[in-house]
């Protein structure tokens, strides 16, 4: 049985939402109670393998935990990052290099294993395992991305969300083209918005001085974390009450 969401407009502003939240999240723990990248990700990994399991042994698709796995990795993959990039100093362009390297050995494995891309046939342990490891080296990898376009690139935090922004929105305008594949457009919309997040949560954190809307880490998570739960709420919601309706047809 299929446990993950169908892909609509409203799965992609959860997706927004969640990456963003991970971002200002990872650097709260990190950086503003000061626990450090390393202890950090060793915390949240602990608690993604957690969540994990759960979400793996599920016999159906219960919004709160998914998105609550994708906001993990998402955190995760923000602390994971920054240690990298940061306390081994391999720095940002080394750091996405590395990234994108080991996502893209991932997806060739997946390829040679025979599973399917589609998150509408990811029905089986191996292949979900398979996803959700993408999922974890995605969001550490666009928080490489995001942190270069940022901070490296001379951008700025306003501009990398704006070119993200825009590579979004040229990947959602080719799903009128019949001859891109729309499995490979789903995962280049999926990779994006990680970066997207990295960049917006920046936007949101920072100072003045360095170009953010300095809501700090503390109102950004809070904020953010609100709008994903009101999000999921609705979510699971609308899931029972399709229940309910197919229920009664039944009966």
């Amino acid at each position: 049985m299929n446990k993950l969401p169908k892909v609509t407009l409203f799965f992609w502003i959860m997706k927004i939402a969640a990456t963003t939240l991970g971002e200002t999240a990872g650097d709260l723990l990190s950086m503003t109670l000061n626990i450090g990248y390393a202890i950090s990700s060793i915390v949240l990994i602990g608690l993604l393998f957690t969540a994990l399991i759960t979400q793996l042994r599920s016999k159906k698709y219960h919004p709160a935990l998914y998105w609550s796995v994708i906001l993990l990795t998402s955190t995760a993959g923000t602390t994971m990052s920054d240690f990298m990039d940061r306390t081994l100093g391999l720095g940002y362009v080394k750091g996405t290099i590395i990234l994108f390297s080991i996502l893209l050995a991932i997806f060739v494995f997946w390829h040679l294993s025979g599973y399917p891309f589609s998150i509408s046939k990811i029905n089986t342990f191996k292949a979900e395992l398979l996803f959700w490891t993408a999922i974890l080296f995605s969001n550490t990898l666009g928080t490489a991305l995001g942190d270069f376009l940022a901070d490296s690139s001379g951008l700025g935090f306003a501009g990398g969300a704006l070119l993200i922004g825009s590579l979004l929105m040229l990947t959602a305008l080719a799903m009128f083209w019949n001859r891109i594949p729309k499995t490979l457009l789903f995962w280049i919309a999926f990779v994006l918005t990680r970066p997207f997040g990295a960049t917006m949560g920046d936007v949101l954190t920072k100072s003045h001085a360095k170009g953010g809307l300095n809501f700090g880490t503390v109102g950004s998570s809070l904020v953010l974390a609100l709008i994903l739960t009101i999000l999921v709420w609705h979510t699971t919601f609308s899931q029972n009450k399709k229940t309910r309706i197919a229920l009664v047809r039944l009966d």
